[in-house]
């Protein structure tokens, strides 16, 4: 079963959908893109495609060797997402091939469900209180919003309170049947994280998403030693080697390695691994396509310690078209008190509706993320 063609499809929202069809007849999707970077990432699949052709597609780990090895200079945001495209439409297409889920082939079952959560608010987060009482009445437990809106250098009080007030508001109206998660998106310099981690410990928050810069992975530990809130990192990680020095500093509680980012779905699987050694538990991350997420729970459902799974069903970014659009039986993915049950189906337990892909494809998308400054002019994290 050798690879014979490889497709790519830019589709509405932000996604880049890729699928690979083999000289049988079987075919496979993955989902290889970087949020505003689709077209690189295309450019890197297609100069990719020459190491492909003709070879066994069920060679998937040899085949993910030549692509990252192959090549002098290897890793990165851009060429890891093409090799996690590429790898996640392989496993497909051997799940198909054998008539079995993708976890079956990784281990088989741990987790019968997989706890979800979702995003409320936006990227300028106000209003989360009803939002967050439409997603509970919606089914689910557990929700996930941005600490601050744009934020410098110099420390805002105003931003402070209004960040606690926010998480107050859904604290007191639920209690403790909803989990709170806060994302302060790498937009907070040290001294805000440290203020804001400790005014929102009272809150008991599920986890804090990068508090800061995944590059300044030394201030982790210092945040993690003096507040007993978890955090969570990851998303802006590639390949094991790029979680290697954090989980050894510590001062990460969740890692959030995503699949169509940080190598696929074994790399991701040899990442979680690295992390149970060091009593670290897997939430992938997956603000993504359908194609995504079903990556993400092949993953979960075989791997002891992933704990929650994000996902992008009614995400603000998703204008147009939204994570049920391109399948066939969007009943895969119905959440039941806050929790997926398990995809049965063959590969990765999806099947994608190709006739809307290729409309939509005739549309395509140019979604770039908002380039912020402060008063000053200086160009801020977004």
């Amino acid at each position: 079963m050798k690879i014979q063609s490889i497709e790519l499809f830019k589709v509405p929202p932000r996604w880049l959908f890729l699928k690979i069809t083999t000289d049988t007849g079987l075919s496979g999707w993955g989902e290889p893109v970087i949020e505003g970077r689709a077209d690189t990432v295309a450019a890197a699949v297609t100069e990719l495609e020459e190491y492909l052709t003709g070879k066994e597609a069920g060679r998937i780990e040899d085949l993910w060797n030549v692509l990252y090895r192959a090549g002098f200079y290897r890793g990165g945001p851009v060429l890891m997402s093409a090799i996690s495209g590429i790898e996640q439409a392989l496993w497909d297409i051997k799940g198909k091939a054998l008539g079995v889920p993708v976890y079956e082939l990784l281990g088989g079952v741990c987790h019968d469900k997989m706890k979800v959560y979702c995003w409320i608010g936006g990227d300028q987060p106000d209003e989360v209180l009803q939002a967050a009482k439409e997603k509970y009445e919606q089914g689910y437990r557990a929700v996930k919003m941005n600490g601050v809106p744009k934020v410098g250098w110099i420390q805002n009080n105003r931003q402070i309170d209004e960040a606690v007030a926010r998480v107050a508001s859904i604290r007191e109206a639920f209690g403790y049947d909803m989990d709170i998660a806060v994302d302060f998106h790498g937009r907070v310099h040290k001294p805000l994280a440290f203020t804001l981690m400790k005014e929102l410990e009272p809150y008991r928050l599920l986890f804090v998403e990068e508090p800061v810069l995944c590059e300044n992975e030394e201030i982790f530990p210092m945040l993690r030693q003096q507040f007993s809130t978890p955090i969570a990192t990851g998303e802006r990680n590639y390949t094991r080697w790029g979680f290697k020095q954090m989980l050894a500093r510590g001062g990460v509680d969740y890692i959030q390695p995503d699949p169509c980012h940080c190598g696929g779905i074994l790399e991701t699987k040899k990442i979680a691994a690295m992390a149970e050694a060091y009593d670290v538990a897997l939430a992938p991350h997956c603000p993504l396509g359908p194609i995504a997420l079903a990556v993400a729970l092949q993953i979960d459902f075989c791997t002891y310690n992933a704990v929650i799974q994000e996902q992008s069903l009614g995400i603000h970014y998703n204008q147009g078209s939204d994570l049920l659009d391109y399948l066939k039986d969007p009943s895969v993915f119905i959440y039941h008190q806050g929790y997926v049950n398990l995809l049965t189906k063959p590969g990765l337990g999806i099947e994608i509706d190709e006739a809307k892909v290729r409309a939509a494809a005739a549309v395509g998308h140019h979604w770039k993320n908002p380039v912020w400054r402060d008063e000053t002019g200086t160009v801020l994290e977004w």
